[in-house]
């Protein structure tokens, strides 16, 4: 079923309280609270680079579920969010909380300003055009000279509120950051206006006949998922205490593409949260294994794709009598 089929019956979107009671979300939000003083430090500074990742992802899921297209570039607005952030900091000393909307707003200029020249272009075309941007970006952020600290990067202080422990900081910053997302976006989904964007992908016909037309879903949805993934930038950059051209090269953009593919394309925290996941920690756990790194990512890769796709038809069978 799809998406605009799914939603078409409901009338007005959903009640908060009906929100968080769907897909696990007030159990999962809950425990990700109180999980804190029972990990140490390294799983909470993993878990919130986690946070931040699986914001982008759901940028990239944005795009692929409202607009069905493919963004091989989407690691341009990350660090456009994360370079907002520090240099927001280094140069007006302005906090995180200032930084934030001011990311965002970049991110969805950036966004729109990408959308409408390619408005008309669509699949590998369009791939091939973001994927040119994201090759471009490591060199444009070196000649950017000083304001952008060169090769060596920015440092961020990551520090909002004084006498609260900094890793803990990070981690509900990104954590709270990572449910709002959620939460905005359920609300989209089920909106007049996200019903005007599923429509616009799955039924251009119909969609013109209602006035909607394709190039302004396709410059919506742009900006929409452009300055989601510079949020994720500026909480990768608060979690990090760093930003540097080594982190937002072409493999950070397809790193991202394969989140959301870990994913299934899901909008929900337990889906978010699992391309997170996946994109924090498996490196982490495959650092030792030298030159199998790719082969390993891979096989894991594979799985987590499959079993994604056959788990429905699995316990189907399990249930049968």
């Amino acid at each position: 079923m799809s998406d605009l089929t799914s939603i078409a019956p409901r009338q007005s979107a959903s009640p908060l309280h009906l929100v968080w009671s769907r897909d696990g979300l007030l159990p999962l939000f809950l425990l990700l609270l109180v999980l804190p003083p029972m990990i140490g430090g390294f799983w909470l500074y993993s878990l919130s680079l986690c946070f931040a990742n699986s914001i982008g992802v759901l940028a990239v899921t944005l795009l692929l579920r409202f607009g069905g297209e493919v963004s091989i570039g989407h690691s341009v607005f990350v660090a456009a969010g994360a370079y907002t952030v520090a240099i927001m900091e280094k140069q007006f000393g302005l906090s995180l909380f200032a930084g934030l909307p001011i990311a965002m707003v970049i991110g969805v200029a950036l966004g729109l300003l990408l959308a409408y020249p390619s408005r008309r272009l669509s699949g590998v075309y369009l791939a091939v055009t973001t994927m040119a941007m994201a090759l471009a970006l490591p060199e444009i952020i070196l000649h950017a000279g000083s304001v952008a600290g060169g090769f060596e990067g920015l440092y961020v202080s990551g520090r909002l509120l004084p006498g609260v422990d900094k890793s803990l900081q990070h981690y509900y910053v990104a954590l709270v950051v990572l449910v709002g997302v959620v939460l905005a976006l359920d609300r989209l989904r089920q909106s007049r206006q996200g019903l005007a964007l599923l429509m616009a992908r799955s039924h251009p016909a119909a969609a013109d006949a209602f006035g909607i037309t394709r190039d302004w879903a396709r410059l919506s949805v742009m900006g929409l998922s452009g300055g989601l993934a510079a949020l994720s930038g500026s909480v990768l950059a608060f979690a990090s205490s760093t930003v540097s051209p080594n982190s937002f090269t072409l493999w950070s953009s397809i790193f991202l593409l394969v989140g959301s593919v870990v994913s299934v394309y899901g909008l929900s925290l337990a889906r978010a949260l699992l391309g997170g996941l996946f994109l924090t920690l498996v490196p982490q756990v495959l650092a030792g294994a030298g030159n199998w790194i790719p082969v390993l990512y891979g096989a894991s890769l594979l799985a987590v794709v499959l079993s994604g796709h056959y788990a429905p038809r699995l316990k189907a069978l399990w249930r049968r009598p």
